[in-house]
């Protein structure tokens, strides 16, 4: 393209209202019920002083951590954390790849799309600590509950992404295989997962990320895990342990960030 093909000049992007009366109503109407939502929330000052109060507790004892007194619990809560991270993540991942090719409408029939592209909706339409829920009333407390709702989430995560990246792939490529004769698992194989391995990889790590994050809220309803460790921390007012388990999910995040980053270089 020549510079010539750019516009020299500068022009307005089109109005979805064109009339000024109705832009400036809509405006205006805006501003009015905005004022009336604020309106109606109920603001109890006395109990914002309180909590900001108990804030300024929970903020001193983030800045003095105490990792020694609860260091039994701490572990314990971590490694469950890394355990169900981990072990949901592994699970996840190899359950949505299936699910996800079943889920690109350019590969698979149209029943069989249907079916994965619904197993995706459910997964997805469901929080993470409305399945925690679930789960611990019909298994318990404990790290298990906490297993099966990453490893839900996980899937409908993944294999959303996934599908939504075959479908979008170079097709030139899978023409060309297909013209040899190949099978439709050949055409898988050697057409469609050199092109979204890379950025499965990726995802992996992403959710990998994710999933300990989740662990850590998942805890409070007693799916386990750090976030359990917390919760009690907290009920108790042990301000200090608290500040030193966030400072612990700060830290493994961080390192599990700089980690993902240089396997992704590496293995691209």
């Amino acid at each position: 393209m020549t510079a010539s093909a750019y516009p020299t000049t500068w022009r307005r992007p089109p109005q979805i209202i064109k009339s000024a009366r109705w832009r400036y109503a809509v405006q205006f109407g805006i501003a009015i019920y905005l004022a009336l939502a604020i309106g109606t929330i109920e603001v109890d000052w006395a109990r914002v002083a309180a909590g900001l109060e108990r804030g300024q507790r929970f903020v001193m004892g983030f800045l003095q951590p105490d990792f020694v007194s609860r260091w039994g619990d701490i572990s314990r809560g971590l490694i469950e954390s890394l355990t169900m991270t981990l072990t949901s993540t592994v699970v996840g991942v190899i359950i949505s790849v299936p699910v996800g090719i079943g889920a690109a409408r350019n590969l698979v029939p149209r029943a069989v799309y249907l079916v994965c592209r619904g197993i995706i909706a459910v997964s997805r339409a469901l929080q993470e600590i409305i399945i925690a829920i679930f789960l611990v009333a019909m298994f318990g407390f404990g790290p298990f509950a906490g297993f099966l709702t990453l490893s839900f989430a996980t899937i409908g995560f993944l294999a959303k992404l996934l599908a939504d990246d075959i479908e979008e792939i170079e097709p030139g490529q899978v023409e060309a295989v297909r013209a040899t004769g190949a099978s439709w698992w050949q055409v898988v194989n050697y057409a469609v997962q050199p092109q979204v391995m890379p950025r499965l990889i990726g995802l992996s790590l992403y959710r990998l990320d994710i999933n300990f994050r989740e662990s850590a809220v998942i805890g409070i309803v007693g799916a386990g895990g750090i976030g359990a460790t917390l919760n009690t921390a907290i009920d108790r007012y042990e301000y200090d342990s608290a500040g030193a388990i966030l400072l612990l999910i700060i830290g493994i995040v961080m390192i599990a960030e700089y980690g993902s980053s240089y396997l992704r270089k590496f293995l691209q």
